[in-house]
């Protein structure tokens, strides 16, 4: 027995899971690389990568070369196909877009925005078109956007939950829970909505569910419920493979239920993340001192921000959480031990094709 593959057109992954791209280097080369060697799709993230460069370079030159060299370390880590996040908010997207398509990567996922110009940046079939939705209103909004623009459609949908991590697609109050907003809910009305445009364009759009998912048992439902497949991020952190500090993973271990925590960024979303001091100094409304030499996220006012979210992130990877804080999803808490890629994919695996097959057996009767 064995779970459906995740088939986007002529992309076709092993195993239905994609790892989430997370940002400033939490997901780079080595994880990536690691997880697409294993069957599923593995994402590099392109946001906040050239910052460890020691170069005169403007940050635009620095991204652009500190891209590159990391899809390329990817590709010589790997022989399968693998994915990169670009947000849409960030201000050289068009740029690092560019720098994907002439790379040859197997997919471009893009959140933090609605990607409508997309498809005039890519003209061939490969990379694949992924936009990360937080509802079934955008999803459509993409849907018509490019089909009467560009007379395309996206090659899939990922579906993200309030529970997921990082930069949300919802209000602070929906992302805290206090509107009560659930992932099975959207995921039901993409695939309906996906399949009015199967029908009339001949058009297979899968839809990856996002977001809270932690267990085989997890992935199982979303497939039951008509997701083709799911991303998964948070899991992916405490891997010996990803290459955060120390420090970093060690606030995921550590961390209680009650100490994740949904803040204000300055990129103006609501974002998940892991309590320290750094983060009640934020929610107190404590300015901090910052520059800003990045000019990184397009809703971004470093002069009305309190601090540099970039600065902060590129802290937390280092192992600096007095001046930066881990993002991480809703179930981070639940986190206990360092594993392998390998061994985290195995575990997922068994344990969805046994639920996966239960809830099947149980239908057909």
């Amino acid at each position: 027995m064995k779970l459906p593959e995740l088939v986007i057109g002529d992309l076709k992954i092993d195993i239905p899971i994609i790892q989430g791209g997370m940002g400033v280097r939490v997901s780079t080369a080595s994880l990536a690389s690691a997880v697409s060697n294993e069957g599923a799709l593995g994402v590099i993230a392109s946001v906040g990568l050239g910052e460890e460069s020691k170069e005169d370079m403007t940050y635009e030159e620095r991204s652009k070369i500190a891209f590159r060299e990391m899809i390329r370390e990817t590709k010589r880590l790997t022989n399968r196909k693998f994915g990169v996040n670009i947000m849409y908010a960030l201000t050289n997207y068009d740029d690092l877009v560019n720098i994907a398509v002439e790379e040859e990567v197997g997919a471009i996922i893009t959140g933090a925005g609605l990607p409508l110009h997309l498809p005039a940046l890519v003209k061939n079939s490969m990379p694949k078109l992924i936009p990360i939705v937080s509802s079934a209103r955008a999803a459509e909004i993409i849907l018509r956007t490019w089909f009467k623009r560009y007379q395309k459609l996206p090659d899939a949908f990922i579906v993200e939950g309030p529970l997921a991590g990082g930069h949300l697609g919802f209000s602070y109050s929906e992302a805290m829970g206090i509107e009560q907003i659930f992932l099975e809910d959207i995921v039901g009305e993409v695939v309906n909505l996906v399949k009015e445009y199967k029908r009339s364009q001949n058009k297979e759009i899968p839809v990856i569910a996002a977001g809270g998912i932690f267990t085989g048992a997890d992935i199982a439902q979303m497939l039951k419920l008509g997701a083709s497949g799911v991303q998964m991020a948070t899991r992916f952190v405490c891997t010996s493979e990803c290459d955060v500090s120390e420090k970093y993973k060690e606030a995921y271990l550590k961390c209680k239920q009650e100490d994740i925590v949904v803040i204000l960024s300055p990129a103006g979303m609501p974002a998940r993340v892991i309590k320290n001091e750094f983060v009640e100094r934020i929610q107190a409304g404590e300015k901090m001192k910052f520059e800003c030499p990045f000019k990184c996220l397009k809703s971004c006012d470093p002069y009305s921000a309190n601090y540099c979210i970039a600065q902060a992130l590129v802290n937390a990877y280092r192992g600096n959480l007095d001046e930066g804080f881990a993002m991480c999803g809703a179930n981070a808490y639940r986190l206990k031990e360092i594993v392998s890629v390998k061994e985290l994919i195995y575990e997922l695996i068994e344990q969805s094709i046994k639920e996966f097959y239960k809830i099947k057996n149980s239908i057909s009767k």
